[in-house]
């Protein structure tokens, strides 16, 4: 079968990519093989544990199952491109890291871009429940997720706050 290559234009991490990509290609390898983008981690490969987890146009969505010819034209956020100016962190892996939210860290990525689409929404109520509702797309084998929760109420609670 002969390999079929298709120009994708978007913008990743703030800045505009242009790829020509096999139309079978998942964003997962475009973002990790071609841009190294290495917070995409590659998991279960039928989107259901969220390591892959990126934002593509303020929703999340499993890269694994997700093709990269579907990224034309859209805006998607990595992990990287979470990170300030001089590499510093947001306030939500700050959180992760205070609350003891990561053990080995294969799934911590897909967890704070999870987490960073729920605190965006600027949700004014958000319990613990609604908490783990949003983030059951993501799996862990390491550690409670009693920590990820409370890293993320904690930052909600800091919010409102301000």
């Amino acid at each position: 079968m002969e390999q079929q290559k298709k120009l994708v234009t978007c913008t990743v991490n703030g800045h505009e990519v242009a790829e020509y990509v096999d139309v079978r290609e998942s964003l997962l390898e475009m973002l990790r093989n071609r841009l190294g983008l290495t917070s995409v981690k590659k998991g279960c490969e039928v989107g259901e544990c969220g390591a892959c987890t990126v934002i593509v146009d303020g929703e999340t969505i499993d890269s694994c199952i997700y093709l990269a010819v579907w990224a034309q034209g859209k805006q998607i956020r990595t992990l990287e491109g979470l990170m300030g100016p001089n590499g510093e962190l947001t306030r939500i892996q700050e959180a992760f890291i205070e609350e003891g939210a990561i053990q080995c860290g294969f799934c911590t990525p897909g967890f704070i871009m999870s987490a960073t689409v729920l605190l965006e929404r600027g949700e004014k109520t958000l319990t613990r429940d609604m908490i783990r509702k949003h983030m059951a797309g993501n799996l862990c084998r390491c550690t409670g997720y009693e920590n990820i929760v409370n890293a993320v109420q904690k930052v909600h609670k800091e919010n409102q706050s301000l």
